[in-house]
């Protein structure tokens, strides 16, 4: 794991420098994406309320809010509107994520700000979308992501005798955090919206509104299974098929000491590999005998319980056998390829991810940690000629 003198630091720009951002204060999705876009060299400025975040999260352990700098504008108060205006006029992206019609109702909807900044890319993060019957309803990552079809992909183990085919799936999905639906089919879709459109903004002149919908992102990430399901080549039922758990070359196992071996041996040199290292034998079924799989999956499972993961470990380092350990977060901190790589750095004593992308010639950066919520307002009214932007009183 690299720390903040290993290559992290202030001083250096990246692919999106000189790009401004204008983030209208939020939780999960928007602030995700406006942190990818300053890990990526943008300039974000952070709107914060006057009052605390809801989730009460200690601003030096919010990872979201890095890279970025605060003011405190209080919407509701009668020139806190015209200060964000005065923002979005100087800004080349905007985020907001409020249930649609709020931004409106605030006087800093895409109409009042595009009519200050024509080229503007105004992005609003959702999870039903701006339109469509749930727009206004509340929801969460899990429900959005239950809508959309991903959800029900996710299959909690695979199981030993594949399930009789019935109408439904058997037993509920697992739970993928919220990265399926908040951060993948959420902040990710945003900032590809936000780019794509900045790119036309600059080409033409023209702004325009980035309606990213989590329901709408996490459906597009079943492409290409939707497809295999068009073709007859997906079964709707979870853990019954090539990539979900239902092969066993493809599926998790437990060790003798509890902890678990991903294994991914899809082709068939590399199933050979696997299945020399691993000892099934000589008399074991062979890998696409899909009616033995049951059998196969059993003496797989029973050749992982024999020693621990760590002792796996050691018999698959180097070989293209495809399996890994199933790490933790912590564990993944010190996996020698991610130390290699730079993909976790610390910064003030907190472990995070590094900037990716990564870029040759532009690299993305930590220039700064967290801050406190307006403690950057007298910087960003300098730099962006906003005077009328005033500090909150400290406690």
């Amino acid at each position: 794991m690299a720390s903040e003198r290993d290559g992290v630091g202030a001083g250096r720009g990246g692919p999106l420098a000189g790009v401004r951002v204008v983030e209208l204060a939020g939780i999960g999705p928007g602030p995700f994406a406006a942190m990818l876009l300053g890990d990526l060299g943008a300039d974000v400025v952070r709107v914060d309320r006057p009052e605390p975040s809801p989730l009460g999260i200690e601003p030096a352990y919010d990872v979201a809010g890095r890279n970025k700098r605060s003011v405190v504008v209080d919407l509701k108060a009668p020139g806190g509107p015209g200060l964000v205006l005065d923002l979005a006029a100087r800004a080349d992206l905007l985020i907001e994520g409020y249930r649609p019609g709020v931004a409106e109702r605030l006087g800093v909807g895409p109409e009042a700000c595009l009519a200050r900044n024509p080229a503007l890319v105004y992005g609003r993060m959702t999870g039903w979308g701006q339109g469509g019957p749930l727009a206004a309803r509340a929801g969460h990552d899990i429900g959005y992501t239950a809508v959309s079809g991903a959800l029900g992909l996710v299959a909690p183990t695979a199981p030993a005798v594949p399930a009789p085919v019935t109408d439904a799936p058997e037993g509920p999905p697992a739970l993928p955090a919220n990265l399926l639906g908040d951060y993948a089919g959420g902040s990710l879709y945003l900032v590809v919206g936000l780019l794509a459109a900045l790119h036309h903004a600059r080409a033409t002149g023209a702004g325009q509104v980035v309606d990213a919908a989590i329901v709408d992102g996490a459906a597009h990430l079943t492409a290409v299974l939707q497809g295999l399901l068009a073709g007859g080549r997906w079964q709707e039922r979870r853990g019954v098929n090539l990539l979900d758990g239902g092969a066993p070359f493809y599926a998790v196992y437990p060790a003798a000491d509890g902890g678990h071996l991903a294994v991914g041996a899809l082709e068939p040199q590399f199933y050979a590999e696997f299945a020399r290292l691993l000892e099934l034998g000589p008399d074991a079924p062979g890998q696409w005998d899909t009616a033995r799989w049951p059998e196969l999956r059993a003496r797989i499972a029973a050749r992982f319980a024999t020693r621990p993961r760590a002792a796996w470990e050691t018999v698959f380092a180097g070989s293209d056998a495809c399996v890994e350990a199933v790490l933790t977060m912590r564990q993944a901190h010190d996996h020698p390829h991610l130390v290699a790589r730079g993909t976790y750095v610390e910064v003030d004593g907190v472990t995070q991810p590094a900037p990716a992308p990564r870029f040759s010639a532009t690299p993305g950066a930590l220039r700064r940690p967290p801050g406190r919520p307006g403690a950057d307002t007298a910087e960003v009214a300098a730099d962006w000629g906003v005077p009328g932007l005033v500090a909150p009183p400290t406690a």
